[in-house]
């Protein structure tokens, strides 16, 4: 005897009977339908995700990241979140974009990801060596206020006049004409008979952002003193017209002194980070060419570990080198002697401080 298995339990019912079931069905789908609109199965949550890009969401973390990178203020975080979410889909959108071109196998970006990964780990470790460096306290702060006089309360300040001319303008006649005068306006006389072009400028230097050397000279000169500065594209013609105190006081110079004995002790944690690491790494120079060299007796070791404390901008030096100082350079120095009347060039032109320590150098 043969027994049929229908192929499903479907045709156990009759054509009537299917076109019933299936009314019903189709009845409770849409029932079902209406319901799951009413409540989601998965709601999403509030507040993580501010768009999707193809899929791809941009949440409120990494908006935060990148409001916190550009060191945007809190009565501006809503305008310029709106913007920088904006930089986050276009990121968004090249990165995947380049992706379908393979640009992110390419061995030059994959060597910079690389690299950036490596920095970014190397300073994280180092930020957190050196976080408990703690702050100095108000004893070491009135110390370094008071060891450093020309930075603070015995800061005297500069005053100059400038002509400003192109380097190929100096003659021997001009620079007999520049030692015979006793004012710049002497000199602009003969410029002006002369018909060559020229700007005129005032600088205002410091003890606090001058080489001491430079600065000494300085307070030698008296006032009306000229001196000459050539450059490779510029010639300067100064005259020193003022010197006067310029003291800064303790209340307004402490944060600042605090910052730099902060971040002072942190790069001598590093450094010693660095040469714990080194002590009992084993390097070996596989190509002698590229071996350091010996260091001169005394010399200090490099400023590698200085430069990893001193944020990812300076973590991007690392590889320049250079020495550690005890004592901060007149360039370090600037900031934390920064008051009212602070160092600045105005009018047309202007000298950097370079400029015109070659120039104090070669005075006539």
């Amino acid at each position: 005897m043969n027994h049929h298995h229908p192929a499903s339990g479907w045709s156990l019912f009759s054509p009537a009977a299917q076109r019933v079931l299936c009314a019903v069905l189709i009845s409770a789908g849409v029932m079902l339908a209406g319901c799951n609109r009413d409540h989601p199965a998965a709601p999403a949550r509030p507040g993580q995700a501010l768009a999707s890009v193809n899929g791809a969401e941009i949440t409120v973390l990494q908006l935060n990241e990148e409001m916190q990178r550009a060191g945007v203020p809190a009565t501006q975080q809503e305008r310029a979140g709106k913007q920088l979410l904006q930089a986050l889909i276009d990121r968004t959108l090249l990165e995947k974009e380049a992706a379908t071109h393979n640009l992110d196998r390419d061995p030059k970006v994959m060597q910079a990801i690389a690299r950036a990964r490596s920095l970014i780990i190397a300073q994280a470790y180092v930020q957190q060596r050196t976080a408990d460096a703690g702050r100095p306290g108000q004893g070491e702060v009135e110390a370094y206020y008071n060891q450093h006089p020309q930075f603070f309360a015995g800061r005297r300040q500069f005053s100059m006049d400038q002509l400003i001319m192109p380097a190929s303008a100096v003659t021997p006649a001009l620079r007999a004409a520049f030692d015979r005068s006793a004012s710049l306006d002497d000199v602009a006389q003969f410029l002006d008979a002369r018909k060559v072009g020229y700007g005129r400028a005032q600088v205002t230097r410091s003890t606090a952002d001058l080489k001491p050397d430079v600065a000494a000279k300085l307070l030698s000169m008296p006032k009306g003193q000229l001196f000459f500065v050539q450059e490779e594209q510029r010639a300067l013609l100064t005259v020193l017209t003022e010197v006067r105190n310029a003291p800064v006081l303790l209340a307004i110079a402490a944060p600042q002194i605090t910052q730099f004995l902060a971040s002072r002790k942190s790069k001598e944690l590093a450094q010693a980070e660095i040469a714990r690491l080194r002590a009992t790494a084993r390097i070996a120079y596989l190509n002698q060419d590229y071996a350091p060299d010996r260091p001169a007796p005394g010399a200090k070791p490099a400023a590698v570990a200085a430069s990893l404390a001193g944020g990812q901008g300076a973590l991007a030096g690392v590889a320049t080198g250079g020495t550690a100082t005890a004592e901060p350079t007149s360039a370090e120095v600037t900031s934390v002697a920064a008051a009212p009347a602070a160092a600045a060039a105005t009018g047309e032109g202007g000298a950097d401080s370079a400029a015109l320590e070659r120039g104090v150098a070669g005075l006539r």
